[in-house]
């Protein structure tokens, strides 16, 4: 066995803290990312004027709930994992329908909303996620309401009642998130589970290195990231040399390479695993899809290879086309 599941004591198999975010999707032609001053494939925090002028530019193909964490557990809930979620929404309509959208894919989601004069200063967040033809897409986030997740939103009955907690690299920008990653990291470890954390992105590292650091050697259990992120936490350009500094940080680390699959580094040892051949139409949510897969693997006792190959076959369908959440049941998929 190579984990330490407790499915007896536990309700949830995953709980998931992140940005709780409508997606708004949009195929762009290529070049309007840099003609609009965006870094392609990148990530950029945007203001709410910012984020109105973008609305009104493009085509909107499909909104729906989003998040980073939030996709991992949607994904994660339709491969038959048990999960919950925490995240900050408005009491407004886009936060209610985030609410409905989570319900609806089988995650629990008891998180209160912002009220009143907090919530019409912070409505719910959106992210305008630009794709161009080559499937890669640039992000544009207004958080909105995110902003507002603090230390008193961390429900210890949900992390103590969950075997993993995952938490996003990209809802460690304000203090009050931090300190709320590191409050359920401690009432996760009292209770006997796991921590996990996603770098999310490579701007994201840039600007939290020290503090990622100190969180990957002292509060987590299970670190994702991809190579651009690993290789930005270890300011190094060569991706082994980053594997290996990884591996002398944390007893476990998921690393995955796009198209040249992912490693997996326990305890010193790599186990490399082949990525899943399909046509690529939007790359939004694929390591958040990955994550899922190997965590509904992880936490049902499958060897890490297996959690590997579940990640990998979970990616594969999301990238197949628009929008970060499946469009088929993938429960048949941990039966292999």
């Amino acid at each position: 066995m190579e984990n330490s599941g407790q499915a007896a004591e536990c309700r949830f198999d995953l709980l998931g803290i992140g940005n709780a975010i409508v997606d708004v999707l949009a195929p762009v032609e290529a070049a309007f990312p840099e003609r609009n001053g965006m870094t392609p494939g990148g990530m950029t925090l945007i203001d709410a004027a910012r984020a109105e002028a973008l609305y009104g530019q493009i085509r909107r193909e499909k909104e729906m709930g989003g998040g980073s964490a939030a996709n991992t557990c949607v994904v994660a809930s339709n491969m038959g994992a048990r999960v919950a979620y925490l995240g900050k929404v408005a009491d407004d309509v886009p936060g209610q329908a985030f609410a409905t959208d989570m319900q609806a894919a089988g995650v629990y989601f008891p998180s209160s909303p912002l009220q009143g004069d907090a919530g019409t200063a912070h409505p719910t967040a959106r992210c305008i996620i630009l794709v161009t033809p080559d499937g890669q897409r640039t992000m544009n986030t207004y958080l909105g309401a995110c902003v507002n997740f603090g230390p008193e939103d961390v429900l210890a009955d949900v992390v103590q009642s969950a075997k993993v907690t995952y938490m996003e690299g990209y809802l460690f920008d304000p203090p009050a998130a931090q300190e709320a990653f590191r409050t359920a990291a401690r009432i996760a470890h009292e209770a006997g589970r796991k921590v996990a954390l996603s770098l999310s992105d490579k701007f994201c590292v840039d600007r939290h290195r020290a503090a990622f650091l100190d969180l990957v050697r002292g509060h987590i259990d299970i670190l994702f990231a991809n190579e651009d992120e690993i290789c930005a936490l270890y300011q190094t350009a060569d991706f082994d040399h980053a594997a290996r500094l990884v591996a002398a940080d944390t007893h476990f680390s998921v690393l995955t390479r796009s198209e040249k699959g992912s490693v997996i580094i326990q305890d010193q040892q790599r186990i490399v695993i082949d990525s899943v051949r399909t046509q690529v139409i939007d790359t939004t949510g694929a390591g958040d899809a990955y994550a899922a897969g190997f965590l509904a693997g992880w936490t049902s006792d499958r060897t890490l290879a297996e959690c590997g190959r579940l990640g990998s076959v979970a990616a594969s369908e999301v990238i197949s086309h628009y929008g970060a959440r499946p469009l088929m049941n993938m429960r048949q998929d941990m039966d292999f």
